[in-house]
């Protein structure tokens, strides 16, 4: 983090990922357990009783650790004038800067090369991010699943892909999901993978839902900044019922193929999730962001393979299997200056 924002421990604390503001208990319990959970979340909600193995049940570090208090909810503005961090998600368009000044410099190297782990995924409907032409406000999808959800008061959608065409099968051709959750073919998805200096990297607990307790394991591991021990892949896709677009180990961060994971923006921001917005600001900030400015397409049995795996973890992620809320496209004010428009030839 830069020197204008941590202070001693702020530095290890202000650790915390993104997305998705949800806050849920951690439950164990086998399959059965989970999906009677999930259902009960999601009305209307169908999903296979097929059998998922999970390790042996065992002690979890990371159970809790995500901080009790401290990192609240709080005004973007207090009479007028800054009252936070730079924020995510933000407009990742070539090209594109926020006007919020920042000493914070985001991780440019690969994850894996900086010492980071990925400790979780999960999902938003719609992409929380804004990319020119290819995620954006004059993007298109089929709207089922956004106008059902809306009218029960749950889901934001965000920004569309331009993909969908409703005359293409692939993309309205209905999927037998057996493992996520409420989800639909020709749709769009903006994936997240929190990663951690802190996680239980390269043990059976490294995922974690909610993945606050993923960051947060080895709390003295965070360092030297946020910024450079806290990071989040995001990669956005619309899912289409067509098997040459599969791909099967999702769970482990961006797919980086061809032209996927190709063009990234770097920049440092927030954790995300509805209850933040331009108004309301979250207090996990600075961390690095690592965005994939394309939308690609991908099959729906990559998704559900995910969420198979997801299952398969030792730490209950079925809060995890569905899509969560977008925040809404953060303000120029408070998007951080530093944005990098990187390529990978």
């Amino acid at each position: 983090m830069g020197s204008n924002v941590v202070i001693g421990i702020l530095s290890l604390s202000t650790i915390a990922l993104l997305v998705a503001t949800i806050v849920l208990g951690v439950q164990k319990g086998g399959v059965d357990a989970e999906l009677k959970k999930t259902k009960s979340q999601l009305a209307g909600s169908t999903v296979s009783t097929a059998t998922v193995v999970r390790p042996p049940v065992g002690e979890n570090p990371c159970d809790g650790t995500k901080p009790k208090s401290g990192f609240d909810d709080k005004p973007c503005y207090v009479d007028e004038v800054l009252n936070s961090l730079e924020q995510a998600g933000a407009n990742v368009s070539v090209g594109y800067k926020g006007s919020l000044n920042t000493t914070a410099e985001p991780i440019t190297t690969s994850y894996y090369e900086a010492g980071l782990c990925p400790v979780n995924v999960h999902w938003h409907l719609g992409a929380e991010h804004l990319s020119d032409g290819e995620y954006d406000y004059e993007g298109q999808g089929p709207h089922d699943i956004h106008k059902r959800r809306k009218l029960a008061g749950k889901t934001r959608q965000g920004t569309l892909c331009h993909h969908y065409d409703a005359e293409d099968e692939k993309f309205t051709k209905e999927y037998d999901w057996k493992y996520c959750v409420d989800m639909e073919v020709g749709q769009t998805y903006e994936v997240h993978w929190p990663h951690s200096k802190g996680g239980a990297c390269g043990t059976v607990n490294q995922y974690q839902t909610p993945f606050y307790d993923g960051v947060f394991c080895n709390m003295d591991k965070l360092a030297p900044s946020t910024q450079a021990a806290i990071g989040v892949q995001a990669q956005v896709y619309t899912i289409v019922n067509d098997e040459a677009y599969y791909y099967p180990d999702m769970i482990r961060g961006m797919i980086v193929d061809g032209d996927m994971g190709t063009e990234v923006t770097k920049y440092t921001g927030s954790t995300t999730g509805t209850s933040r917005s331009n108004e309301v600001c979250s207090s996990y900030a600075p961390i690095t962001w690592q965005v994939d400015r394309k939308c690609h397409l991908i099959s729906a049995s990559s998704f559900d393979k995910m969420c198979a795996d997801m299952m398969s973890q030792r730490d209950d992620m079925s809060d995890d299997l569905y899509a969560h809320g977008s925040r809404e496209v953060v303000a120029d004010e408070l998007a951080a200056n530093n944005h990098q428009n990187l390529r990978r030839d």
